[in-house]
């Protein structure tokens, strides 16, 4: 007599085989999320099923390919992942984000986790180390890079106010006190104030010195 067939040790007798778990890949480079699609798409239980290549078409493409877990860039074209995560978080669409990204900057982290992301990785996480991180987030957990963890607790909480970003933005990329004072409505005062105040919180000797500082960490 021919023995029956083994069952599926995944799935339990007689029940329907769990459905793939339905991910949205954003990335303005379309290599990247061709690569990260390909991999992806080799384990049984993940299926990408959305790809887009700017944060401005994230909330819709969850939308009508009712995602599961989206795994979102920083640097994008349009709307950035902090803000397309913000924007997820607030929809209440039942999807959840991975911050997948080039900048592994602690405040991005801190301020990723603010909007609601579930998950942040560097994108020279292992494949197999990023297919576990969205199991685990699917199944409501967190999945944080290590480094930046503890790079994050040595550095401290963001020191800056939002006007002292504002102000120290557009001294990065070399406004002056007048210009800054017109573009943001204040008085050239006030703008000293907030650079000398800025300065003084990320340690530096200058505003140039300080934005980098600020870019460096993540603050921007």
């Amino acid at each position: 007599m021919t023995p029956p067939p083994a069952a599926n040790p995944t799935t339990a007798p007689g029940s329907a085989p769990q459905a793939p778990i339905r991910l949205l890949i954003a990335d303005d480079q379309a290599l990247v999320r061709g690569a990260l699609a390909t991999l992806l798409d080799l384990e049984d239980d993940l299926e990408v099923v959305a790809q887009v290549g700017s944060g401005d078409e994230v909330v819709a493409a969850v939308r009508a390919h009712d995602v599961d877990v989206a795994l979102l860039d920083i640097d994008m074209p349009g709307k950035d992942g902090l803000t397309t995560t913000a924007e997820l978080s607030a929809a209440n669409l039942g999807c959840r984000v991975l911050i997948v990204t080039t900048f592994g900057r602690p405040g991005y982290l801190s301020r990723a986790v603010e909007a609601g992301a579930s998950g942040f990785l560097v994108k020279d996480t292992p494949p197999e180390e990023l297919a576990e991180a969205i199991r685990r987030i699917h199944a409501g957990g967190r999945v944080i890079d290590p480094t930046l963890a503890q790079e994050l607790v040595i550095l401290g909480p963001d020191p800056l106010s939002a006007r002292e970003k504002d102000v120290l933005r557009l001294a990065g990329r070399g406004a002056d006190a007048r210009t800054i004072a017109a573009t943001l409505f204040l008085g050239e005062g006030t703008v000293r104030n907030y650079l000398s105040s800025a300065i003084a919180k990320t340690q530096a000797r200058n505003r140039t010195e300080a934005a980098r500082t600020a870019e460096t960490n993540g603050w921007l």
